[in-house]
């Protein structure tokens, strides 16, 4: 059998690096002074584990919301002689100043710092104490750290106080004192959005040996400054840099570049012109070349070959038939060339093996690829031509584009535009036309990101996106993995103060479908979380709206659903009013069948429970129930249920009932007929897990309606669907209790003539188990 999309399993690495960070205290370190976690005295660590703890750490931090951070995590990592860090890969505001104090005595290769919006100048100091060993810095996004904290100096003393620790650090006077002197083996510079205030050429000059440098929306007054790495540098990335024709004269000089980026975050805006003049001068002056990106940028009418004079036969990426001309001077096919919104990336022959753009799927799926971690500008931008690609047409790599959007979903929890976008491609990218080729992992893994941006984002767009993809799996069975967790945001859609009423429709729904089928501790720890309350309060507010909809109906169809066989829930219900909003549901909406079937099967449950049951004992809804018994509505639905409660109550004996009217043999007789009236070959809207509750009614004499309700309960679903109940009803004992309903002279002749069926039922299956159902599904509604 061939392995579905996305099934590759997590290395062993993997699996014992998120146990221990799970297991901290049971695995590497104990509690020290002031709760303080300290690392083992055994405990030594060489540099591949001490990457994979921070770099997995950082990333169970972002994105799974059931891991718990440690305060002082980062001072496991203080003492060089028993851990090592080489590569660490840190990101967003979570990162603090005393985090990488912590760490200053490593001797880290490569920092990327990203988006760590939180360091100030205090990190500055901290980075000094790496430069003779970093080779490679990224400091994209922290615009913070050329900036002062309160105005307190660079120089600050070691052991002064976190002042302001908690709170981001905030833009006060910038930083003069920092210098890159020392820094001799940096080789790679990743400074985009380096502030607008710092010289950037002053901070570089120092650096001799860059080779690679990003400098990503930075104003540059000067470009001479770039030829002192001429002879060596073999990536530039200009991203957002205004260029100018001394800017291209400049960078054309730098003859080793290997990577050019100056790329435009969209046309819209872009001031400068891409004539075939500038890309014909790339080509020829940067013969070493293999990846160019001018995405974003207005090209001149003449850099394309004419339709009509382009070379004949299949797209081709040899340089010699390009449809752009001044690419048909490469030597060879580019690596990589980006042509992002460009009008470029519509021609017929392009010489790169990898194009960015937006006139097919591969080219789609190259920009979100080439754009997710630096750029979620244009990664937005592509996802949502992806989600038109799915919605319309037919995703034909579902494998990479399902983990390029989970992947962009991670890197930016907190960018609501990509969690609105990719939100909204994960539900064409999950539905069932794709659905036979994904692994459970991979399902599990848009599930994950999914429940994050849920969390992130209270905003309807978001919720409404992650609760309409949810739909697309197997409810409970694909999230009981997350189930509490998928609940509580549930739930929290549900707050009272919430208006929307497509995503309340929806919540509902799936709050419905989570307590179907599942086991009782899970219900119960649903109900401990309000969720009984929860639907009552939206049923209380459909009776004042005068409105019974799909939501009024799935709230009650949940509460039936969460009763099931749970005393807590049930109790619950009738603390918070619930027969009551019984009641005026009746009264309101008297037509409302599938609503009548819902409010019946839910009290079937609470009357299952025999301290509950006195609650029901009284004229009003004895008289409620027993009026139902005459109902025609979903078939025999509501007559079933409401016998079935009154099977329940009647079973406790005569003694308990204590009301003159209506008297209890008048309810029997009711009964009686009602039983009669059923059609026993009824197909049912109804799904048993377990007998239990009506096979406690048979042997016994002082309620013989309630045994004959019983009996012909289990007659009408052994023979109906024997596939389905007949195993069940032998597993669990039924056929014992029937034999011993025919030996009590109390049992009514035609009750022991059913469970005589019912028996023979079970050994005909037993005989031959094949389905004689006719070929018809069950239909798995909610358990009586």
């Amino acid at each position: 059998m061939a392995a579905k999309a996305g099934d590759n399993p997590d290395s062993l690495m993997t699996l014992a690096t998120i146990f221990c960070l799970r297991n901290l205290r049971k695995t590497m370190c104990y509690q020290g002074f002031r709760s303080k976690l300290s690392l083992r005295s055994d405990i030594f660590l060489p540099s591949e584990i001490c990457d994979k703890l921070v770099n997995t750490y950082m990333e169970l931090v972002h994105t799974d919301s059931n891991f718990e951070p440690e305060e002082s995590f980062f001072q496991l990592f203080s003492d060089p002689r028993s851990t090592r860090l080489t590569r660490v890969q840190l990101r967003e505001d979570f990162v603090r100043d005393r985090d990488l104090e912590a760490i200053k005595r490593q001797d880290p290769i490569e920092l990327h710092l990203t988006y760590c919006n939180s360091l100030s100048s205090r990190s500055l100091k901290t980075l000094t104490c790496f430069r003779e060993t970093l080779v490679s810095l990224c400091l994209f996004g922290c615009s913070h750290i050329f900036y002062r904290k309160g105005g307190a100096p660079l120089a600050c003393n070691e052991d002064t106080e976190d002042e302001d620790e908690e709170s981001p650090a905030s833009r006060q006077a910038l930083e003069t004192d920092f210098s890159f002197e020392g820094f001799n083996r940096l080789r790679l510079l990743n400074l985009g959005g380096l502030p607008d205030e710092v010289d950037a050429e002053s901070l570089l000059r120092p650096l001799k040996s860059l080779i690679s440098l990003d400098l990503s929306n930075v104003q540059l007054p000067g470009t001479a400054f770039l030829t002192q790495w001429k002879d060596r540098l073999a990536s530039l990335v200009l991203y957002n840099v205004n260029l100018s024709e001394e800017l291209i004269s400049t960078v054309v000089e730098l003859s080793n570049l290997r990577h050019l980026d100056v790329s435009w975050e969209t046309r819209r805006t872009s001031k400068f012109k891409m004539s075939r003049k500038v890309l014909t001068a790339i080509v020829q002056r940067l013969v070493n070349l293999v990846s160019l990106d001018v995405s974003g940028h207005i090209m001149s009418d003449n850099c394309t070959v004419p339709h009509f004079e382009e070379a004949m036969g299949r797209p081709s990426i040899e340089p010699c038939k390009s449809s752009i001309y001044p690419f048909q001077e490469l030597k060879r096919p580019l690596q990589f060339l980006g042509l992002y919104d460009t009008t470029l990336c519509n021609v017929t022959h392009i010489p790169a093996h990898k194009v960015t753009g937006s006139k097919n799927e591969d080219q789609v799926l190259n920009a979100i690829e080439a754009y997710t971690e630096f750029r979620p500008e244009l990664a937005h931008r592509a996802i949502n031509q992806l989600f038109d690609i799915a919605r319309i047409q037919h995703c034909s790599q579902l494998l990479r584009a399902l983990q390029l959007v989970i992947a962009a979903l991670k890197c930016h929890k907190y960018d609501k535009s990509i969690q609105v976008t990719g939100s909204a491609a994960l539900f064409y990218l999950t539905n069932t036309e794709y659905r036979s080729d994904q692994s459970v992992r991979l399902r599990r893994e848009v599930i994950q990101v999914l429940l994050n941006g849920m969390e992130q984002y209270q905003e309807v767009t978001v919720q409404r996106n992650c609760c309409l993809t949810l739909c697309n799996f197997s409810i409970p069975e694909e999230l009981e993995f997350q189930y509490s967790r998928v609940n509580q945001l549930l739930l929290k859609i549900l707050e009272p103060g919430r208006q929307d009423e497509s995503i309340q429709r929806i919540a509902v729904h799936l709050c419905n479908a989570l307590v179907c089928q599942v086991a009782n501790h899970q219900k119960e720890a649903v109900g401990k979380m309000g969720f009984v309350k929860r639907m009552l309060n939206l049923i209380q507010k459909k009776l004042q709206d005068r409105l019974c909809d799909q939501v009024m109906e799935f709230a009650w169809s949940a509460l039936w659903n969460i009763t099931d066989e749970t005393p807590d829930n049930c109790q619950m219900f009738l603390n918070c009013r619930g027969m009551s909003l019984f009641l005026e549901c009746l009264q309101e909406f008297p037509d409302k069948q599938e609503l009548h079937r819902n409010m019946l099967g839910l009290l079937g449950n609470v009357a299952e429970v025999r301290a509950l049951r006195p609650q029901l004992l009284t004229p009003q809804f004895i008289s409620v129930f027993s009026n139902l018994l005459d109902s025609k509505a979903d078939g025999i639905e509501v007559s079933y249920n409401a016998c079935g409660v009154l099977s329940h109550i009647m079973f406790d004996g005569p003694e308990v009932w204590s009301m003159e009217e209506p008297l209890r043999d008048t309810v029997m007789d009711k009964m009686w007929d009602a039983i009669q009236s059923w059609d026993v070959t009824s197909r049912r809207n109804i799904n048993y897990r377990s007998f239990e509750p009506i096979l406690r009614l048979l042997p016994q004499s002082i309620a013989p309606v309630s045994q004959h309700w019983a009996t012909w309960a289990l007659f009408n679903l052994v023979s109906v669907y024997p596939s389905k109940y007949c195993p069940l009803l032998i597993k669990e004992g039924g056929v014992i209790l029937l034999e011993k309903v025919l030996e009590l002279d109390s049992s009514k002749p035609e009750t022991k003539d059913m469970a005589s069926k019912v028996m023979e039922q079970c050994e005909n299956f037993k005989k031959d188990p094949m389905d004689t159902s006719n070929g018809q599904e069950v239909n798995l509604g909610q358990r009586g």
